[in-house]
This record gives C-alpha cells, structure tokens and sequence, in this order.
C-alpha cells in the first residue's frame, strides 16, 4: 500500500507545520514531488498531480499566489482564491500534503533582497511585456524547493517560457530537482485550460478559442512543409484575425530551449502567442511537430 493511502491529505499554512509534516512524510520513505500552483485549481493543475503521483511515492501540492510574479496594473488581487475547493480536489487526486501559506508567511523579511536573475531568457516573449515577472516567479520556486526539498517538481507546457526558465535555473544553480513537464490541458474547444478563463464572459469565451484554432492552422502548415517561421505565424494571425475580441500581444515561432526567434523552424519549434480577450490575458503554445491533435477537441468555429 502506498504512503497515499495510509493517511488522509493534511493542510499546513505555517513553516513549522510543513516542516513537521514533511518529516512524518519523509519517514515513510521514497521519493518526494512538488507541484506548485497559485491554486484556483482545473484539470491541468490536477494532471500535473496525476503526474507527480505516477513519478513518486510522496507528494506535496502548494497554494500560494505569489505577489511578487504580479506587475503595476495586473490581476493581483482579483486572481481567484478557492483553498477550500482546492484542498479538496488535490486530496481527490491523492495528494499527501497541501502548503498554503499567506504572503508574510512565504515572505517573513518582507521580499527577498538576494533573487534569481533571468538574463536573456526572461526578456523574451512574455517577460517583453512582463518586466520583473520571471524574476519573481524563479524567486518563488527556488523558495519552495528550499521549503520542501522535493526530488521532482512538476509544471505544465502551457507556461511554456516559465518552463524554459525552471529547468534553466535548476541546471545552472545545481539545484538537484529534477524537472518534470506534463502536457498542456485544453478544454473540449481547445482552449488552455486556465485560472484566469473563469473571468470571461460567455461571448469572450467563445472568441477565445481563436487562439487555439490559429494554432491549429500555424501547425497544418508546418505539417504540409512550410518551413518559414513568418509564414506560419502569418497562417496563425489570419485565423485570429476573424475573432475581433482577440487582442494578440505576440505570436513568435521560437528554439524551444534558447527561446530566440526561428525564421527556419523544425519540428521542436515552439510557436508561442499571448493575447487578451476582454481584460484577460491568455498565453498559449503549441509543438509545431507533436502528435496529432486530440480528435475530441473541435478545430472548428
């Protein structure tokens, strides 16, 4: 019988509570993974959690939305909080330990003065838009895995560039986590499941599904043997172009592990897009050569 099973999942709020936990955790042996969230949870966080159960013997989820990923102007305090839904669902999935800790508990000096640099990595795509965000969502990470000590630590494709920076920090800082990333889940029109999706309104959550069907088209070109970086972005832009409450920020093809544009792309290219629909900024990305499409999602307006 696994560990899961001998005890009903805890929720800690303080660094002595988790600590104590993770004691009475580790003493049963195994491997131990993480799966950060800002909480709010849908079915891509709870696959992440799938994942780390399958990867490990233990598993620990945290709740925490992280003000310091958070710019002038953006959606800080609306972002929404569910923590009594949210425990419940991660105890669904097996999940042993949930960490929901409030900001002065995470932040006990107030934010960090020693932080995580991004370099060139952070200024790309959305951190163009974002100035400080990365820093602050490697500031958070780093912090957790000093919390928890984690073996592995499981994040979702759909925060593509936050991937890209994780692995990169863990590599270049020796942070013995080993780095685990579960595929995008979409919603049954093929929209990227999100937190931030509760805040359209139905006549904005019909038009946002362009995304995903721009998408769609930028990687049939690809498939049909279009090789032009530009020209697929321009077959993804004609597709959204026909959604007029889709706002596009960027659309950029890029080398999955640099993050620099790609004017010839391979199979590994990444095209990458960032919109608003109403006041909601979606990011979304695509694998120009991954497996077919899943053929329960319509590709259809």
């Amino acid at each position: 019988m696994s560990p899961s099973a001998l005890r009903r999942p805890l929720l800690v709020r303080t660094r002595d509570d988790l600590q104590r936990e993770l004691s009475v955790l580790r003493g049963t042996g195994g491997a131990l993974a993480l799966v950060p969230t800002m909480g709010s949870l849908h079915e891509g966080h709870l696959s992440l959690m799938d994942r780390a159960r399958d990867l490990a013997d233990l598993s620990v989820a945290s709740v925490f939305v992280n003000p310091l990923q958070f710019g002038p102007g953006e959606d800080l305090e609306r972002y929404p909080r569910r923590l009594e839904r949210d425990f419940e669902l991660a105890a669904q999935r097996g999940i042993d330990l949930v960490f929901a800790p409030d900001p002065e508990i995470m932040y006990p000096d107030g934010p960090p003065q020693v932080r995580v640099e991004p370099g060139l990595l952070g200024e790309r795509l959305c951190g163009r838009f974002r100035p400080g965000h990365f820093q602050g969502v490697l500031a958070v990470v780093v912090k957790l895995f000093g919390l928890v000590r984690p073996d592995v630590a499981v994040f979702g494709r759909k925060d593509f560039q936050q991937t890209v920076l994780i692995r990169r920090a863990v590599h270049d800082l020796e942070l013995g986590v080993e780095i685990e990333v579960a595929p995008l889940v979409r919603a049954s029109d093929g929209l990227a499941m999100s937190s931030r999706n509760v805040h359209l309104t139905p006549p904005e959550r019909r038009e946002a599904v362009g995304i995903f069907r721009g998408l769609i088209a930028g990687q049939e070109a690809f498939r049909k043997g279009e090789r032009s970086g530009p020209s697929i972005v321009e077959s993804f832009s004609a597709v959204v172009s026909g959604y007029p409450a889709v706002r596009l920020q960027y659309a950029e093809i890029v080398d999955p592990e640099t993050l620099e544009p790609e004017e010839e792309v391979s199979e590994a290219s990444v095209l990458a897009v960032a919109a608003h629909c109403g006041d909601v900024r979606l990011i979304d990305n695509i694998v120009l050569g991954a497996e077919e499409p899943d053929p329960r999602i319509s590709h259809s307006r």
